[in-house]
Protein backbone atom coordinates (compact mmCIF):
# COMPACT_ATOMS: atom_id res chain seq x y z
CA UNK A 1 0.00 0.00 0.00
CA UNK A 2 0.90 4.02 -0.95
CA UNK A 3 -0.61 5.34 1.37
CA UNK A 4 -0.61 5.90 5.25
CA UNK A 5 -2.07 8.33 7.49
CA UNK A 6 -1.79 9.03 11.77
CA UNK A 7 -2.41 11.95 13.40
CA UNK A 8 -0.98 14.88 15.62
CA UNK A 9 -1.48 18.02 17.11
CA UNK A 10 -0.98 21.65 15.67
CA UNK A 11 -1.16 24.26 18.77
CA UNK A 12 -2.54 27.70 18.24
CA UNK A 13 -1.72 29.34 20.99
CA UNK A 14 -3.00 27.27 24.62
CA UNK A 15 -5.42 25.09 22.39
CA UNK A 16 -4.26 22.23 20.15
CA UNK A 17 -6.11 21.22 16.44
CA UNK A 18 -5.53 17.40 15.40
CA UNK A 19 -3.94 17.52 12.63
CA UNK A 20 -4.25 14.67 10.17
CA UNK A 21 -0.53 13.79 8.57
CA UNK A 22 -0.98 11.55 5.43
CA UNK A 23 1.81 10.10 3.25
CA UNK A 24 1.49 9.15 0.22
CA UNK A 25 4.18 7.34 -2.42
CA UNK A 26 4.11 7.26 -5.89
CA UNK A 27 6.64 6.17 -8.54
CA UNK A 28 8.95 9.04 -9.66
CA UNK A 29 12.29 10.72 -8.91
CA UNK A 30 13.18 10.46 -5.62
CA UNK A 31 11.52 14.04 -3.94
CA UNK A 32 10.05 14.60 -0.24
CA UNK A 33 7.87 17.10 -0.18
CA UNK A 34 5.76 18.39 2.78
CA UNK A 35 1.90 20.69 1.98
CA UNK A 36 -0.28 22.22 4.58
CA UNK A 37 1.11 25.47 5.43
CA UNK A 38 4.49 24.32 6.93
CA UNK A 39 6.40 26.92 8.76
CA UNK A 40 10.44 26.64 8.43
CA UNK A 41 11.05 24.35 11.52
CA UNK A 42 8.46 21.89 9.75
CA UNK A 43 9.89 22.50 6.15
CA UNK A 44 13.07 21.04 8.12
CA UNK A 45 11.09 17.71 9.14
CA UNK A 46 12.24 16.46 5.87
CA UNK A 47 15.90 16.26 7.05
CA UNK A 48 15.37 14.93 10.69
CA UNK A 49 12.79 12.22 9.73
CA UNK A 50 14.99 11.16 6.78
CA UNK A 51 18.34 10.81 8.74
CA UNK A 52 16.35 9.34 11.87
CA UNK A 53 14.41 6.53 10.01
CA UNK A 54 17.89 5.38 8.19
CA UNK A 55 19.94 5.25 11.71
CA UNK A 56 17.10 3.77 13.08
CA UNK A 57 17.89 0.59 11.24
CA UNK A 58 15.49 1.20 8.14
CA UNK A 59 15.60 1.80 4.29
CA UNK A 60 14.61 5.17 3.31
CA UNK A 61 11.81 4.48 0.22
CA UNK A 62 13.42 6.00 -2.97
CA UNK A 63 10.19 7.26 -4.71
CA UNK A 64 8.48 10.68 -5.07
CA UNK A 65 6.68 11.15 -1.52
CA UNK A 66 4.35 13.69 -0.70
CA UNK A 67 3.20 14.11 2.83
CA UNK A 68 0.04 16.29 3.45
CA UNK A 69 -1.09 18.10 6.67
CA UNK A 70 -4.78 18.61 7.18
CA UNK A 71 -6.73 20.46 7.48
CA UNK A 72 -4.48 22.27 5.17
CA UNK A 73 -6.07 26.14 6.19
CA UNK A 74 -4.38 25.53 10.06
CA UNK A 75 -0.97 27.22 10.04
CA UNK A 76 1.76 24.35 11.59
CA UNK A 77 4.32 24.92 13.27
CA UNK A 78 7.32 23.65 15.12
CA UNK A 79 9.23 19.97 14.98
CA UNK A 80 6.10 18.25 17.33
CA UNK A 81 4.85 16.60 14.13
CA UNK A 82 8.14 14.31 12.95
CA UNK A 83 7.44 11.17 14.79
CA UNK A 84 4.15 11.27 12.66
CA UNK A 85 5.33 11.97 9.77
CA UNK A 86 8.38 9.26 10.22
CA UNK A 87 5.43 6.51 10.84
CA UNK A 88 3.26 8.07 8.16
CA UNK A 89 5.95 7.04 5.80
CA UNK A 90 7.03 4.12 6.60
CA UNK A 91 3.66 2.88 7.20
CA UNK A 92 3.46 3.99 3.34
CA UNK A 93 6.23 1.73 2.17
CA UNK A 94 4.52 -1.20 4.37
CA UNK A 95 7.24 -1.06 6.81
CA UNK A 96 4.61 -0.72 9.42
CA UNK A 97 0.77 -2.10 9.34
CA UNK A 98 -1.21 1.21 8.50
CA UNK A 99 -3.85 -0.24 10.38
CA UNK A 100 -1.75 0.09 13.77
CA UNK A 101 -1.35 3.69 13.27
CA UNK A 102 -4.49 4.82 11.92
CA UNK A 103 -6.34 5.45 15.35
CA UNK A 104 -2.63 6.51 17.14
CA UNK A 105 -2.08 9.94 17.91
CA UNK A 106 1.88 11.10 18.10
CA UNK A 107 3.57 13.74 19.26
CA UNK A 108 7.46 14.65 19.69
CA UNK A 109 10.57 15.56 17.69
CA UNK A 110 13.22 13.42 15.76
CA UNK A 111 17.22 13.72 16.11
CA UNK A 112 19.06 12.50 13.31
CA UNK A 113 20.39 9.65 15.62
CA UNK A 114 16.70 8.46 15.90
CA UNK A 115 16.11 9.57 19.48
CA UNK A 116 12.80 10.92 20.45
CA UNK A 117 13.06 14.64 22.09
CA UNK A 118 10.38 16.81 24.18
CA UNK A 119 8.31 19.46 22.62
CA UNK A 120 6.11 22.31 24.07
CA UNK A 121 2.79 21.92 24.22
CA UNK A 122 1.93 18.43 24.96
CA UNK A 123 -0.85 18.80 27.63
CA UNK A 124 -3.14 21.34 25.64
CA UNK A 125 -1.80 18.77 23.02
CA UNK A 126 -3.02 15.78 24.56
CA UNK A 127 -6.33 17.31 25.82
CA UNK A 128 -7.30 18.51 22.50
CA UNK A 129 -6.72 14.86 20.86
CA UNK A 130 -9.08 13.43 23.76
CA UNK A 131 -11.75 16.03 23.17
CA UNK A 132 -11.03 14.87 19.42
CA UNK A 133 -12.19 11.23 20.68
CA UNK A 134 -8.78 9.61 20.54
CA UNK A 135 -7.74 7.09 22.97
CA UNK A 136 -4.12 6.33 22.48
CA UNK A 137 -1.46 9.01 22.18
CA UNK A 138 2.72 7.96 21.82
CA UNK A 139 4.58 11.10 23.29
CA UNK A 140 8.48 11.66 24.39
CA UNK A 141 9.03 9.52 27.58
CA UNK A 142 10.36 12.98 29.11
CA UNK A 143 7.06 14.25 28.71
CA UNK A 144 5.18 11.34 29.56
CA UNK A 145 3.82 11.82 32.89
CA UNK A 146 2.39 15.72 31.66
CA UNK A 147 0.02 13.99 29.23
CA UNK A 148 -1.07 11.22 31.36
CA UNK A 149 -2.68 13.77 33.28
CA UNK A 150 -5.66 13.57 30.81
CA UNK A 151 -8.03 11.08 32.06
CA UNK A 152 -8.66 8.58 29.88
CA UNK A 153 -5.99 8.80 27.95
CA UNK A 154 -3.40 5.91 27.33
CA UNK A 155 0.09 6.84 26.86
CA UNK A 156 3.17 5.79 25.81
CA UNK A 157 6.38 7.59 26.35
CA UNK A 158 9.33 6.26 24.05
CA UNK A 159 12.72 7.03 23.79
CA UNK A 160 13.87 6.65 20.26
CA UNK A 161 11.70 5.91 17.08
CA UNK A 162 13.53 1.77 16.96
CA UNK A 163 11.94 1.75 20.35
CA UNK A 164 8.30 3.27 18.83
CA UNK A 165 8.61 0.55 15.27
CA UNK A 166 9.62 -2.11 17.49
CA UNK A 167 6.55 -2.19 19.91
CA UNK A 168 4.06 -1.62 16.89
CA UNK A 169 5.98 -4.50 14.76
CA UNK A 170 6.01 -6.79 18.10
CA UNK A 171 9.99 -7.09 17.31
CA UNK A 172 10.69 -5.22 20.57
CA UNK A 173 14.37 -6.58 22.41
CA UNK A 174 14.30 -6.46 25.94
CA UNK A 175 16.75 -3.42 26.00
CA UNK A 176 14.24 -1.52 24.01
CA UNK A 177 11.52 -1.81 26.66
CA UNK A 178 9.92 1.58 27.65
CA UNK A 179 10.91 2.78 30.98
CA UNK A 180 8.58 1.68 33.87
CA UNK A 181 6.16 4.37 35.18
CA UNK A 182 6.05 8.00 33.97
CA UNK A 183 7.43 6.78 30.70
CA UNK A 184 5.78 3.61 30.09
CA UNK A 185 2.07 2.56 28.38
CA UNK A 186 -1.01 3.75 30.27
CA UNK A 187 1.18 5.80 32.50
CA UNK A 188 -0.15 7.41 35.75
CA UNK A 189 0.22 10.87 37.55
CA UNK A 190 3.35 10.35 39.55
CA UNK A 191 3.23 11.09 43.16
CA UNK A 192 5.41 13.99 42.81
CA UNK A 193 3.50 15.49 40.09
CA UNK A 194 3.49 18.84 42.42
CA UNK A 195 6.80 19.09 43.08
CA UNK A 196 8.03 22.57 43.52
CA UNK A 197 9.87 24.07 40.82
CA UNK A 198 10.97 27.46 39.53
CA UNK A 199 10.54 28.70 36.19
CA UNK A 200 12.98 31.25 34.53
CA UNK A 201 12.52 33.77 32.48
CA UNK A 202 9.91 37.47 32.64
CA UNK A 203 10.33 36.29 36.43
CA UNK A 204 8.15 33.57 36.46
CA UNK A 205 7.97 31.30 39.59
CA UNK A 206 5.95 28.79 40.82
CA UNK A 207 5.69 25.98 43.66
CA UNK A 208 3.91 22.79 44.65
CA UNK A 209 1.23 23.43 46.59
CA UNK A 210 2.81 21.49 49.54
CA UNK A 211 5.87 22.54 49.47
CA UNK A 212 6.19 25.32 52.38
CA UNK A 213 6.95 28.95 51.12
CA UNK A 214 9.76 30.72 53.31
CA UNK A 215 8.63 34.05 52.60
CA UNK A 216 6.52 34.63 55.51
CA UNK A 217 4.07 37.73 56.48
CA UNK A 218 5.37 37.54 59.86
CA UNK A 219 8.92 38.80 58.09
CA UNK A 220 7.49 42.15 56.88
CA UNK A 221 8.03 45.06 59.61
CA UNK A 222 4.63 47.50 60.17
CA UNK A 223 2.62 48.12 57.09
CA UNK A 224 -0.75 47.32 58.43
CA UNK A 225 -2.85 48.19 56.56
CA UNK A 226 -1.21 46.97 53.20
CA UNK A 227 -1.19 43.83 54.96
CA UNK A 228 -5.28 44.47 54.98
CA UNK A 229 -5.20 45.14 51.98
CA UNK A 230 -2.90 41.93 50.67
CA UNK A 231 -5.50 39.80 52.83
CA UNK A 232 -8.58 41.36 51.51
CA UNK A 233 -6.81 41.11 47.11
CA UNK A 234 -6.28 37.44 47.97
CA UNK A 235 -9.68 36.73 49.23
CA UNK A 236 -11.79 38.44 47.11
CA UNK A 237 -9.45 38.49 43.78
CA UNK A 238 -9.44 42.47 43.94
CA UNK A 239 -6.04 44.39 41.80
CA UNK A 240 -3.91 45.93 44.46
CA UNK A 241 -1.73 49.29 43.94
CA UNK A 242 1.06 50.17 46.46
CA UNK A 243 2.87 54.04 46.38
CA UNK A 244 5.37 54.24 48.65
CA UNK A 245 9.09 55.37 49.32
CA UNK A 246 12.19 52.95 48.57
CA UNK A 247 12.87 50.11 51.19
CA UNK A 248 9.27 50.32 52.52
CA UNK A 249 8.40 46.59 51.77
CA UNK A 250 6.25 46.85 48.50
CA UNK A 251 7.83 44.06 47.14
CA UNK A 252 8.52 42.02 50.27
CA UNK A 253 4.42 42.12 50.10
CA UNK A 254 4.54 41.73 46.63
CA UNK A 255 6.22 38.21 47.13
CA UNK A 256 4.15 37.01 49.61
CA UNK A 257 0.98 37.74 47.86
CA UNK A 258 0.98 34.01 46.03
CA UNK A 259 1.59 32.15 49.59
CA UNK A 260 -1.91 33.25 50.72
CA UNK A 261 -3.59 32.87 47.77
CA UNK A 262 -5.94 29.43 47.54
CA UNK A 263 -4.24 25.96 45.86
CA UNK A 264 -5.87 25.82 42.39
CA UNK A 265 -8.34 23.36 41.77
CA UNK A 266 -7.62 20.43 39.50
CA UNK A 267 -9.13 22.53 36.40
CA UNK A 268 -7.11 25.51 37.37
CA UNK A 269 -3.88 23.23 37.81
CA UNK A 270 -4.68 22.22 34.32
CA UNK A 271 -4.87 25.82 32.89
CA UNK A 272 -1.86 27.07 34.18
CA UNK A 273 -0.06 23.88 33.23
CA UNK A 274 -1.01 24.18 30.03
CA UNK A 275 -0.10 27.94 29.65
CA UNK A 276 3.49 27.31 31.18
CA UNK A 277 3.86 23.90 28.48
CA UNK A 278 2.59 26.18 25.04
CA UNK A 279 5.78 28.39 26.70
CA UNK A 280 8.23 26.11 27.32
CA UNK A 281 8.33 27.09 30.93
CA UNK A 282 7.39 23.50 32.54
CA UNK A 283 10.27 21.19 33.59
CA UNK A 284 10.74 17.75 32.68
CA UNK A 285 9.63 15.06 35.78
CA UNK A 286 7.30 17.85 37.37
CA UNK A 287 4.17 18.06 34.95
CA UNK A 288 1.52 19.90 37.31
CA UNK A 289 1.89 23.34 38.70
CA UNK A 290 -0.32 23.13 41.82
CA UNK A 291 -0.30 26.27 43.32
CA UNK A 292 -0.61 29.96 42.18
CA UNK A 293 2.38 31.13 39.71
CA UNK A 294 4.24 34.46 40.48
CA UNK A 295 5.28 36.30 37.26
CA UNK A 296 7.33 39.51 37.94
CA UNK A 297 8.34 40.89 34.60
CA UNK A 298 11.12 43.57 34.40
CA UNK A 299 9.87 47.38 33.97
CA UNK A 300 12.08 47.08 30.22
CA UNK A 301 10.08 44.00 29.63
CA UNK A 302 8.78 44.61 25.73
CA UNK A 303 4.94 44.52 24.58
CA UNK A 304 4.91 41.09 23.20
CA UNK A 305 6.23 39.64 26.20
CA UNK A 306 3.89 41.28 28.32
CA UNK A 307 0.76 40.53 26.55
CA UNK A 308 1.53 37.90 24.51
CA UNK A 309 2.96 37.97 20.69
CA UNK A 310 6.19 37.26 18.27
CA UNK A 311 7.10 36.42 14.93
CA UNK A 312 4.44 34.06 13.49
CA UNK A 313 1.90 32.82 15.44
CA UNK A 314 1.65 34.63 18.66
CA UNK A 315 2.63 33.09 22.44
CA UNK A 316 1.93 33.48 25.85
CA UNK A 317 2.97 36.71 27.28
CA UNK A 318 3.33 37.83 30.91
CA UNK A 319 0.05 38.14 31.49
CA UNK A 320 -0.88 34.58 30.31
CA UNK A 321 2.01 33.53 32.50
CA UNK A 322 0.30 34.55 35.33
CA UNK A 323 -3.13 32.97 34.80
CA UNK A 324 -4.44 32.15 37.88
CA UNK A 325 -2.07 33.64 39.67
CA UNK A 326 -0.33 37.41 40.67
CA UNK A 327 1.46 39.29 37.92
CA UNK A 328 3.51 42.32 39.89
CA UNK A 329 4.54 45.18 38.14
CA UNK A 330 7.12 46.28 40.06
CA UNK A 331 8.42 50.77 39.56
CA UNK A 332 5.16 50.72 37.79
CA UNK A 333 5.45 54.01 35.87
CA UNK A 334 8.78 53.15 34.86
CA UNK A 335 6.69 50.59 32.09
CA UNK A 336 5.69 52.08 29.05
CA UNK A 337 2.28 53.54 28.64
CA UNK A 338 0.95 51.50 25.76
CA UNK A 339 2.14 48.21 27.86
CA UNK A 340 0.17 49.70 31.26
CA UNK A 341 -2.95 50.44 28.80
CA UNK A 342 -2.65 47.47 27.24
CA UNK A 343 -3.63 45.47 30.58
CA UNK A 344 -7.12 47.15 30.49
CA UNK A 345 -8.43 44.53 28.38
CA UNK A 346 -7.41 41.86 29.99
CA UNK A 347 -8.16 42.99 33.27
CA UNK A 348 -11.95 43.18 32.69
CA UNK A 349 -12.30 40.08 30.18
CA UNK A 350 -9.92 37.50 31.82
CA UNK A 351 -8.40 36.96 28.65
CA UNK A 352 -6.17 38.64 25.81
CA UNK A 353 -6.74 38.99 22.16
CA UNK A 354 -3.22 38.96 20.04
CA UNK A 355 -3.96 39.21 16.55
CA UNK A 356 -0.93 38.89 13.77
CA UNK A 357 -0.30 38.66 10.36
CA UNK A 358 -0.09 34.77 10.91
CA UNK A 359 -3.43 34.25 13.28
CA UNK A 360 -5.37 35.66 16.42
CA UNK A 361 -5.41 34.53 19.25
CA UNK A 362 -7.24 33.88 22.21
CA UNK A 363 -5.37 33.57 25.70
CA UNK A 364 -6.23 33.14 28.93
CA UNK A 365 -5.35 35.97 31.05
CA UNK A 366 -7.48 35.94 34.76
CA UNK A 367 -4.80 37.41 36.75
CA UNK A 368 -4.44 39.24 40.37
CA UNK A 369 -2.51 42.52 39.51
CA UNK A 370 -0.30 44.32 42.18
CA UNK A 371 1.51 47.55 40.91
CA UNK A 372 4.31 49.17 42.78
CA UNK A 373 5.79 52.69 42.75
CA UNK A 374 7.36 55.20 44.19
CA UNK A 375 5.59 58.42 44.50
CA UNK A 376 8.11 60.20 42.45
CA UNK A 377 11.53 59.72 40.83
CA UNK A 378 13.81 60.01 43.46
CA UNK A 379 11.25 58.32 45.96
CA UNK A 380 11.42 60.56 48.67
CA UNK A 381 8.32 62.84 47.85
CA UNK A 382 5.50 62.81 50.60
CA UNK A 383 2.36 64.99 51.31
CA UNK A 384 4.90 66.96 54.33
CA UNK A 385 6.76 68.26 51.12
CA UNK A 386 10.33 67.47 52.85
CA UNK A 387 13.13 65.73 51.43
CA UNK A 388 11.99 65.40 47.97
CA UNK A 389 13.86 67.19 45.37
CA UNK A 390 11.72 66.90 42.42
CA UNK A 391 9.52 69.80 41.07
CA UNK A 392 5.83 69.61 41.16
CA UNK A 393 5.66 68.91 37.65
CA UNK A 394 7.98 65.97 37.38
CA UNK A 395 6.01 64.53 40.58
CA UNK A 396 2.84 64.93 38.39
CA UNK A 397 4.67 63.52 34.87
CA UNK A 398 5.44 60.45 37.30
CA UNK A 399 2.71 59.52 38.92
CA UNK A 400 0.43 60.46 35.49
CA UNK A 401 2.14 57.59 33.73
CA UNK A 402 -0.38 54.96 35.03
CA UNK A 403 -3.51 56.50 33.33
CA UNK A 404 -6.85 57.24 34.84
CA UNK A 405 -8.71 54.40 32.99
CA UNK A 406 -5.92 51.61 34.47
CA UNK A 407 -6.35 52.56 37.78
CA UNK A 408 -9.72 52.63 38.00
CA UNK A 409 -9.83 48.95 36.89
CA UNK A 410 -8.11 49.01 40.38
CA UNK A 411 -9.75 47.38 43.64
CA UNK A 412 -7.33 48.42 46.23
CA UNK A 413 -5.11 51.72 46.77
CA UNK A 414 -2.73 52.03 49.64
CA UNK A 415 -0.11 54.50 50.74
CA UNK A 416 2.78 52.83 52.12
CA UNK A 417 4.63 54.90 54.50
CA UNK A 418 8.77 54.26 55.45
CA UNK A 419 9.43 51.85 57.97
CA UNK A 420 10.16 52.95 61.40
CA UNK A 421 13.34 51.97 63.39
CA UNK A 422 10.88 50.58 66.37
CA UNK A 423 9.01 48.56 63.92
CA UNK A 424 12.44 47.47 62.26
CA UNK A 425 14.04 46.57 65.37
CA UNK A 426 11.79 45.49 67.50
CA UNK A 427 10.02 41.99 67.22
CA UNK A 428 6.15 42.56 66.41
CA UNK A 429 4.30 39.81 68.38
CA UNK A 430 1.13 40.64 66.61
CA UNK A 431 2.39 40.35 63.35
CA UNK A 432 0.33 37.01 61.47
CA UNK A 433 2.02 34.37 59.86
CA UNK A 434 0.81 33.64 56.05
CA UNK A 435 -0.24 30.26 56.97
CA UNK A 436 -3.13 32.02 59.85
CA UNK A 437 -4.34 34.71 56.43
CA UNK A 438 -3.75 32.13 54.55
CA UNK A 439 -6.29 30.20 56.73
CA UNK A 440 -8.71 32.72 56.70
CA UNK A 441 -8.36 33.74 52.65
CA UNK A 442 -9.56 30.26 51.97
CA UNK A 443 -12.81 30.59 54.57
CA UNK A 444 -13.99 33.52 52.69
CA UNK A 445 -13.10 32.16 49.08
CA UNK A 446 -15.33 29.49 50.60
CA UNK A 447 -18.15 31.80 51.99
CA UNK A 448 -18.05 33.29 48.49
CA UNK A 449 -17.91 30.14 46.18
CA UNK A 450 -21.12 28.87 48.57
CA UNK A 451 -23.12 32.51 47.42
CA UNK A 452 -21.66 32.53 43.78
CA UNK A 453 -22.86 28.74 43.25
CA UNK A 454 -24.65 28.13 40.51
CA UNK A 455 -22.87 31.37 38.52
CA UNK A 456 -20.56 31.74 36.59
CA UNK A 457 -18.24 33.48 38.66
CA UNK A 458 -15.68 32.21 41.84
CA UNK A 459 -14.90 35.30 43.32
CA UNK A 460 -16.08 38.85 44.61
CA UNK A 461 -13.58 40.50 41.70
CA UNK A 462 -15.07 38.91 39.05
CA UNK A 463 -19.28 39.96 39.52
CA UNK A 464 -20.15 42.13 37.53
CA UNK A 465 -21.97 45.28 39.24
CA UNK A 466 -25.35 45.12 38.19
CA UNK A 467 -25.80 41.48 39.26
CA UNK A 468 -24.24 43.11 43.12
CA UNK A 469 -26.53 46.26 42.81
CA UNK A 470 -29.85 43.86 42.12
CA UNK A 471 -29.32 40.31 43.03
CA UNK A 472 -27.37 40.50 46.57
CA UNK A 473 -28.73 43.46 48.40
CA UNK A 474 -26.21 44.99 51.36
CA UNK A 475 -27.89 46.35 54.19
CA UNK A 476 -29.77 49.31 54.93
CA UNK A 477 -27.78 52.32 54.71
CA UNK A 478 -24.74 50.54 53.99
CA UNK A 479 -24.40 52.70 51.04
CA UNK A 480 -24.70 56.00 52.47
CA UNK A 481 -21.27 57.05 52.28
CA UNK A 482 -20.72 55.65 48.82
CA UNK A 483 -23.51 57.60 47.46
CA UNK A 484 -22.27 60.50 48.84
CA UNK A 485 -18.75 60.31 46.96
CA UNK A 486 -20.64 59.65 43.87
CA UNK A 487 -22.59 62.77 44.43
CA UNK A 488 -19.49 65.03 44.40
CA UNK A 489 -17.77 63.41 41.64
CA UNK A 490 -15.22 61.21 43.48
CA UNK A 491 -16.60 58.11 42.59
CA UNK A 492 -17.72 56.77 39.16
CA UNK A 493 -19.78 54.17 38.53
CA UNK A 494 -17.51 51.73 37.50
CA UNK A 495 -16.14 52.68 41.14
CA UNK A 496 -19.15 51.93 42.93
CA UNK A 497 -18.94 48.37 41.31
CA UNK A 498 -15.88 47.29 42.47
CA UNK A 499 -16.33 49.02 46.10
CA UNK A 500 -19.48 46.78 46.03
CA UNK A 501 -16.71 43.58 45.54
CA UNK A 502 -14.35 44.48 48.00
CA UNK A 503 -16.85 45.29 50.67
CA UNK A 504 -18.29 41.47 49.80
CA UNK A 505 -15.28 40.48 50.43
CA UNK A 506 -14.35 42.50 53.86
CA UNK A 507 -17.68 40.92 54.65
CA UNK A 508 -16.95 37.48 54.07
CA UNK A 509 -13.17 37.82 55.94
CA UNK A 510 -15.74 39.01 58.85
CA UNK A 511 -18.03 36.00 58.31
CA UNK A 512 -21.09 38.36 58.02
CA UNK A 513 -23.89 37.26 55.73
CA UNK A 514 -23.78 40.70 53.76
CA UNK A 515 -21.69 43.65 53.69
CA UNK A 516 -22.81 46.68 56.64
CA UNK A 517 -21.85 50.24 56.79
CA UNK A 518 -18.09 49.08 58.20
CA UNK A 519 -17.65 46.87 54.97
CA UNK A 520 -18.44 49.55 52.62
CA UNK A 521 -16.53 52.38 54.39
CA UNK A 522 -13.53 50.21 54.28
CA UNK A 523 -14.00 49.32 50.64
CA UNK A 524 -14.30 53.29 50.10
CA UNK A 525 -10.96 53.81 52.12
CA UNK A 526 -8.89 51.27 50.36
CA UNK A 527 -10.36 52.71 47.05
CA UNK A 528 -9.39 55.97 47.60
CA UNK A 529 -6.38 55.55 49.58
CA UNK A 530 -7.84 58.02 52.48
CA UNK A 531 -8.00 56.78 55.72
CA UNK A 532 -11.86 56.06 57.22
CA UNK A 533 -10.69 54.26 60.07
CA UNK A 534 -9.64 51.15 58.39
CA UNK A 535 -9.13 48.48 60.99
CA UNK A 536 -5.94 46.59 61.33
Amino acid sequence: MAFAHTGSVALLGVDGVVVEVQADLEPGVAAFTIVGLPDKALSEAKDRVRAAVVNSGEKWPQRKLTVGLSPASVPKSGSGFDLAIACAVLAAAEVLDPAAIAKLLLIGELGLDGRVRPVRGVLPAVLAAADAGYERVVVPSQTAAEAALVPGMSVLGVRTLAQLLGLLTGRLTGEEEPAEGAAGVGAERPDNALAGLSLPGLGVRSRSADEPDHRDLADIAGQYEARRALEIAAAGGHHLYLKGPPGAGKTMLAERLPGILPPLTQQEALEVTAVHSVAGLLPAGQPLLGAAPYCAPHHSTTMPAIIGGGSGLPRPGAVSLAHRGVLFLDEAPEFPVRVLDALRQPLESGEVVVARSAGSLRLPARFLLMLAANPCPCGRWSRRGDGCDCTATMVSRYQGRLSGPLLDRVDLRVEVDAVTRVELMERDATAESTATVAARVLAARDRAAARLKDTPWRTNGEVPGHELRTRWRLAPGALRDAERDMERGLLTARGLDRVLRVAWTAADLAGLDRPERDEVRTALALRSGISRGLPR
